[in-house]
């Protein structure tokens, strides 16, 4: 679910492009590489699954209980190396690509994305990297949208449950229907559900990806933190035929967009976000199990309104938010939000404080 102004300018152009790529029903296979992946060292290691039909690539670190990462739009397995590296020292540390993404197969058609299949994919990962075994998940983004979900279907695997700036279903409905800040901050995903018309395919040979570079890699460029090699790799991973028009797919095919706003008037509009269309057939709605909140206060496009009245619906959720961060605080605090989740799994005095109370 990649986020902001950002995108729409310089970043949705060199992105978008890709949307015309073929749409047929058919998976479009990956090949394992010859040598390791960028980024792949140390007590990192990578590995092929088959689940639910697909072949999953993935990096992982460590032994003992699972701690399952899933990243967001247009993300990959690397948003989390230090992550990775930070709980592979006692825990089993896993980052999926996810469907469509970088070395996971690719399927091609809108309907290929639809939640229901999204959910199943981690089921079923999960149960073939660790079977039988509870694990904490943690999910940003699109990662984010796809664990809450997760969790309304599948409690009984799950330990505990991390989400950085990632709506809740019900309460993203809610706010693109009744906020209009919410409403004008994900204006860009008109644009990637194809409404407005934009010729992307002229763009993309014009753009290194500097779009993409300077919305999400900009700020961990500039401090230091992020080298060539870094940027490379993200580069590596856009660069793959038909992956970034894949998590595009995930807008189309579960509409993600709001009814209307003050720019697309609701009779264009024909379909919108719709809670209970994603998480029907879910177990309860009410996520009984442990929830930690990460939340970069200064997300353009997610507003605060997502985090207000989430205790009705996670009876036991906790809160660490980040006044001055974007919505890629897990990148660009990484070890801070690395020992939030260790607080958080390990039991430590995490206050359950109130969303409108933060914490930094």
């Amino acid at each position: 679910m990649r986020y902001a102004r950002l995108i729409i300018g310089g970043l949705t152009a060199c992105l978008l492009a890709s949307s015309m790529l073929g749409n047929d029903a058919h998976a479009q296979a990956t090949a394992e590489p010859a040598t390791a992946s960028p980024g792949v060292t140390g007590i990192l290691k990578e590995d092929y699954v088959e689940a639910n039909g697909l072949k999953f690539h993935y990096v992982h670190a460590g032994e003992g209980p699972m701690i399952l990462f899933l990243h967001g739009y247009p993300s990959f397995w690397y948003q989390w190396k230090d992550q990775l590296n930070e709980f592979g020292k006692d825990h089993f540390a896993v980052a999926p690509d996810l469907r469509g993404y970088n070395l996971t197969t690719i399927p091609t058609g809108t309907d290929q994305y639809k939640m229901k299949l999204l959910v199943k994919d981690i089921h079923d990962f999960a149960e073939k990297v660790a079977p039988g075994k509870k694990f904490v998940l943690v999910g940003h983004d699109w990662g984010g949208l796809l664990a809450w979900t997760f969790a309304m279907y599948h409690p009984e695997m799950l330990e505990k449950l991390v989400i950085v700036n990632a709506p809740h279903p019900m309460i993203f409905e809610r706010e693109m229907k009744e906020n209009p800040v919410q409403r004008w901050g994900s204006s860009y995903t008109f644009a990637f559900n194809n409404y407005d018309g934009f010729k992307w395919d002229e763009v993309l040979s014009k753009n290194d990806f500097a779009g993409l570079t300077q919305g999400i890699l900009g700020e961990q460029i500039k401090s230091g933190r992020y080298t060539d090699a870094d940027v490379a790799a993200w580069k590596k991973a856009w660069s793959v035929p038909g992956a970034l028009n894949a998590g595009l797919e995930y807008y189309r095919a579960n509409h993600l967009n709001p009814p209307y706003n003050e720019t697309h008037p609701a009779d264009k509009i024909p379909t919108s976000w719709s809670a209970k269309e994603v998480t029907e057939g879910a177990k309860s709605p009410i996520i009984k199990v442990p929830t930690l909140v990460i939340w970069g206060l200064q997300d353009t496009a997610l507003q605060q309104g997502n985090l207000s009245g989430l205790e009705k619906l996670v009876p036991n959720v906790h809160f660490k938010l980040y006044p001055k961060d974007s919505h890629w605080v897990s990148i660009s605090k990484s070890a801070e939000v690395s020992q939030d989740i260790r607080d958080f799994i390990e039991g430590k005095d995490v206050p359950k404080e109130s969303a409108e109370k933060p914490q930094h």
